[in-house]
């Protein structure tokens, strides 16, 4: 296991990656940091692919993977890249400024797109279903 400095993007993406990252790292806010990161550096299509497969991968790491759930996952990604999530210029703590409810209530604000019935069901977690209650920006 290597020893990364999770202060920086740098770091933190190369211990989400290697799976290295202490369990305390593998909360909602280390969830839309690499997020971020990745919308920083990829094309959104890869970008979300990147992180989605990756959280699945630390969550089984970490001896937990019913808690990967691909459709919130990506649903939050695509919301991130409508706040600003790709802008270079925008620094992650002035992005999370931005867009509180990312933070705050992220399952509020996916209640916005989705049922709990549909974001929570089994399909929903292996696979990303479409919302059913408006179109996702």
């Amino acid at each position: 296991m290597t020893t990364c400095d999770l202060s920086t993007d740098d770091g933190f993406l190369s211990a989400f990656n290697d799976c290295s990252a202490p369990p305390s790292a593998f909360n909602h806010l280390g969830h839309l940091r690499i997020g971020w990161i990745h919308l920083q550096r990829y094309p959104l299509r890869q970008a979300i692919d990147l992180t989605c497969d990756g959280i699945d991968r630390f969550a089984k790491h970490l001896g937990v993977p019913g808690k990967y759930n691909r459709t919130l996952s990506e649903a939050l990604m695509l919301i991130m890249a409508h706040g600003g999530g790709a802008d270079c210029a925008k620094p992650f703590d002035v992005f999370l400024a931005e867009n509180p409810a990312l933070v705050g209530d992220a399952l509020g604000l996916l209640g916005r797109y989705y049922t709990g019935d549909l974001l929570n069901s089994p399909a929903a977690r292996t696979t990303f279903v479409a919302p059913d209650i408006s179109p996702l920006p």
